[in-house]
């Protein structure tokens, strides 16, 4: 990602002791401990710097969810600057950049999975496959129910091993039918759990973030 940035005219600084944004201890129920994970990030990122992740999913978090932790707190104001300047890769690219070209190369056919973050708390949509139309030697092509969950959901897939399974199985099954070499998506966790149920099977199908994408070939 920041070699993509870079190309497309970014100066970006990577704080190393950053640590995780706070969703998963959210997501299970453990509030108190998520905020203290949470204040550690808006202090990780402060600053007016556009801040820009791989993941729609910590995104999505972050502009969607902060607000409930902080509202009315002595972090009210940061955390409603922070959710302004906050963004999606691919989003980024097309919207505050305004580049979508980047001399990428990467032969074969690609199909891409909508991940429920991007999709429904990002609303992302167009731009990643706007980014992908304009990589070389690649043809995307639509799998059927590309907007439905791939069966992730962090602690969903350890509490509903079963399910999460099944809905991986027919993300997968969707994506082979279309005879892709490659599966792509924004969310590395979409992708990890996608890839687990790949390897199992042993499918010859690749996941592939759009980062990795767009910085192949050059």
């Amino acid at each position: 990602m920041i070699k993509v940035l870079e190309k497309a005219g970014c100066t970006v600084t990577y704080n190393s002791r950053q640590t995780c944004c706070g969703q998963a201890a959210f997501n299970a129920g453990y509030w108190e401990e998520s905020k203290a994970v949470c204040q550690k990030f808006i202090s990780d990122f402060n600053g007016t710097d556009p801040i820009v992740a791989p993941s729609a999913s910590c995104v999505g978090f972050v502009k969607n969810y902060y607000s409930r932790l902080f509202d009315n707190s002595s972090l009210h104001h940061e955390v409603q600057e922070m959710k302004q300047r906050i963004f999606e890769f691919s989003s980024f690219l097309c919207h505050q950049l305004g580049v979508t070209q980047f001399g990428a190369k990467l032969t074969g056919l690609a199909t891409y999975h909508d991940s429920c973050a991007g999709l429904r708390e990002c609303g992302i949509k167009e731009e990643p496959r706007t980014l992908l139309k304009n990589v070389g030697g690649l043809e995307l092509v639509e799998m059927n129910e590309t907007e439905t969950c791939c069966g992730f959901g962090g602690t969903f897939a350890v509490k509903y091993e079963n399910i999460s399974m099944a809905m991986a199985e027919q993300k997968v099954e969707n994506a082979l039918a279309t005879k892709a070499n490659y599966l792509i998506s924004t969310d590395l966790s979409c992708l990890m759990h996608l890839n687990g149920y790949i390897q199992q099977k042993g499918y010859s199908i690749k996941p592939l973030h759009l980062a990795d994408v767009l910085a192949s070939g050059w």
